[in-house]
């Protein structure tokens, strides 16, 4: 059963233009002006319960726009959205009490209130039974180590107490789908490391289904198995972290660290005929650069066959890195293409195949 359903969703937004100068501002005042923005572009896709997926891409690409829709807060220009088989703009009600979400830089408790109040509240409004609510909050104080902040305004929490305040709060009500939209931006890597644990454990025992969106990319290695990869309004890539890895990963870096001093050449003439670019860092140090993953074995044969080899290490890109070469280079527009080259293929054969602020739009 899938826990959402995307279909041809579209959000556009108009923007008033500002005028330079004190005349511009007041021709404002009587004759405004606003250009149309397309922020997010007939997307498609499903996500299965109990999937961590990751929704990522630069500043301005839709993600946030995104899941403000998929939480109601946001009614869709055009297209179908479904969560948990409910319609999150017009069912709000019943749906958001199978949701939770946390908003990285806007916060769902109260400012002045105690935490343990801010929580009292939300089992209010999540209208949770005293026992289920009280047995849920045991868990998750001991599981966030919240035990000492719950009488503590929020005011006075630092944010890496208070985003675990925050993860309790969206889960205090037990819902099957998360949306996370920047859970640990500004947050050390302790309380990073944490919070990523916490959420694989929620999702192996209890089923949970979690969208998250990310600019931290070790987020989405540590959590997530699939990929959505968003650019100016559309889908670019949607897919398996591994394959992603392996289809723009650029190779891998083998670092060798010999006995005694080898030359360029030496090196170079022992991979011959093999697709590997060597660099000499010393005299004992040198790193080879190989394309295809599956030619390793062979070439590290060769090497510790013939050199005597004090240390070896195999350095893979990492997610950051090749996400961002993707945009950099503008492989962006090629993944695009063939995503849509995907679809075409699959309907022929009859398979089924950042945000603008707030107070500034107005939806049209």
């Amino acid at each position: 059963m899938q826990a959402i359903e995307v279909r041809d969703l579209r959000k556009d937004f108009k923007v008033q233009k500002n005028r330079a100068g004190l005349s511009g501002a007041f021709r404002d005042l009587f004759n405004r002006e606003y250009r149309h923005v397309k922020a997010v572009k007939d997307i498609s896709f499903t996500i299965p319960q109990g999937e961590i997926c990751g929704y990522i891409g630069e500043n301005g690409a839709g993600k946030s726009t995104t899941i403000k829709m998929l939480t109601g807060i946001l009614v869709p220009t055009s297209g179908q959205v479904l969560v948990n088989g409910y319609v999150p703009y017009k069912e709000r009600e019943k749906f958001v009490r199978e949701i939770g979400v946390v908003f990285g830089q806007r916060s769902q408790l109260w400012w002045d209130l105690g935490v343990i109040e801010s929580f009292q509240l939300l089992r209010k409004v999540y209208q949770v039974p005293e026992q289920d609510f009280k047995d849920r909050l045991d868990e998750l104080v001991q599981r966030l180590e919240l035990a000492e902040l719950l009488s503590r305004p929020v005011r006075k929490l630092s944010l890496g107490q208070r985003m675990r305040c925050e993860l309790a709060a969206s889960l205090l009500h037990n819902p099957s789908v998360l949306f996370l939209d920047e859970p640990t931006i500004g947050l050390d890597i302790v309380v990073k490391t944490e919070i990523r644990e916490f959420l694989k454990d929620m999702n192996r025992r209890f089923g949970t289904t979690i969208l998250l969106t990310t600019h931290d990319l070790q987020d989405i290695e540590a959590l997530c198995s699939r990929v959505i990869m968003l650019d100016d309004g559309n889908i670019i890539y949607d897919g398996g972290l591994d394959e992603l890895k392996a289809r723009w990963g650029g190779g891998k870096e083998v670092i060798f660290e010999f006995a005694s001093s080898v030359s360029l050449s030496q090196v170079e003439s022992l991979t011959s005929g093999m697709d590997v670019t060597w660099k000499l860092d010393n005299e004992r140090m040198a790193s080879a650069f190989v394309p295809q993953a599956e030619q390793i074995s062979d070439m590290l044969a060769r090497i510790v066959g013939t050199l005597s080899i004090l240390d070896v290490r195999i350095v893979e890109t990492n997610t950051d890195d090749i996400v961002r070469e993707i945009y950099k280079s503008g492989s962006a527009d090629v993944t695009r293409l063939e995503t849509v080259i995907s679809e075409i293929e699959g309907a022929a054969a009859g398979t089924d195949s950042d945000e603008l602020k707030e107070k500034e739009v107005t939806h049209v």
